[in-house]
């Protein structure tokens, strides 16, 4: 719902909370109670955020999503937990462009099947509304989303050989397994989302990085093949998540999400990464 790990916390928070300051005996169904409280604090941060953006006359600029990183050869309960929950990155950036009403409509009942009589009094309208808003989310998720149809194995195979071709300065290599349209978002601007388009832009600008992809250490960016690059000092560079789709040619790079903003990437924990 908010694509941010903090925000998560703070609603997580917020609806304990309430329940502590409500008498449990008289909830007759306690899963649709915290349902409603839940959705209907992320709908005020998403608000909250929302008018900020445009206070600020920024609302222009999109945000880059959180994003759940793991090793690839090791899991413990909590990140297999949280991978079996993540939601692609593509998905998430596309979330980030809907309205709060549109985006809380379409996570409740494409996600979680809420129905929408529950969703209408959540977010303060009609069940007939409340339908519209989810069918305008999905047209836009439909059009802006591209899904993995890649298996983890296959995924791994298209990101190393980017990465070989990073490493050598192969722009043919590069162009090879990318998509025409590729897409790449980056936050190396703290608090904008800047994007390029294009597979000879994109391997250009790929190439420029070829001496730090000698640092690159394979990862799981959101449950899917990703990369994470480290400076000297043994710090987090980058990290990249890829969205690989089947064409007819072969598994082609359809996104790839930079994250290089400095605080962001000071909050990973990236003792799990180290043998």
């Amino acid at each position: 719902m908010l694509g941010s790990m903090g925000e998560v916390d703070d609603a997580v928070q917020e609806a304990w909370l309430r329940l502590n300051r409500t008498d449990a005996r008289s909830i007759e169904n306690l899963g649709g109670w915290l349902t409603t409280v839940i959705a209907r604090v992320c709908l005020d941060m998403l608000r909250s955020r929302k008018s900020r953006r445009e206070e600020s006359l920024e609302d222009h600029n999109e945000r880059m999503p959180d994003f759940v990183l793991s090793r690839e050869d090791r899991f413990d309960p909590e990140q297999e937990t949280l991978i079996a929950d993540s939601v692609g990155l593509a998905l998430l950036v596309v979330l980030e462009t809907l309205s709060p009403q549109e985006r809380l409509a379409f996570v409740l009942h494409d996600m979680f099947a809420v129905p929408f009589d529950e969703i209408a009094a959540i977010v303060g309208c009609s069940p007939v509304a409340a339908r519209q808003l989810a069918s305008r989310a999905r047209r836009r998720v439909r059009g802006g989303a591209p899904a993995h149809d890649v298996d983890l194995i296959q995924q791994r195979r298209v990101v190393n050989a980017f990465l070989a071709a990073v490493r050598a300065g192969d722009f043919e290599g590069l162009i090879a397994v990318l998509d025409p349209d590729v897409v790449r978002r980056s936050d190396h601007i703290p608090g904008e989302l800047n994007e390029i388009r294009g597979a000879r832009t994109v391997a250009e600008q790929a190439i420029m990085f070829s001496r730090l992809a000698a640092s690159a250490q394979p990862v799981l960016v959101n449950g899917a093949a990703g990369i994470i690059s480290w400076l000297p000092d043994g710090q987090p560079f980058s990290v990249m998540g890829f969205t690989i789709q089947r064409q007819v040619d072969g598994n082609r790079i359809v996104a790839i999400d930079v994250f290089r903003d400095p605080v962001r990437l000071g909050r990973l924990d990236v003792t799990m990464l180290k043998d």
